[in-house]
């Protein structure tokens, strides 16, 4: 911000870093382990453009990346059973 950056320039840098940070840590973990599939999921993964981003980063690494389809990724996906 003190080099006068534009707000969306910074914003979509944070969200490619994290993305990143994520296929990096999933290639090290993949390495260790030999698992190739990730599911990405919590409310973080409601955001768009970070669940584009990190999905594709991880295809392009070999991974088999699952997300959700039938029920929110956040809390609003669980059955809270309330007594």
């Amino acid at each position: 911000m003190r080099d006068k950056a534009a707000v969306s320039e910074i914003s979509l840098k944070l969200h490619q870093t994290v993305a990143q940070i994520t296929v990096d840590m999933c290639g090290k973990i993949s390495r260790q382990t030999g698992i190739k599939q990730v599911a990405l999921s919590g409310g973080v993964f409601q955001n768009r453009l970070l669940l584009k981003l990190t999905s594709d980063g991880l295809q392009q690494a070999g991974f088999q990346v699952f997300t959700h389809h039938l029920v929110p990724c956040n809390d609003a996906g669980c059955r809270w059973d309330r007594q």
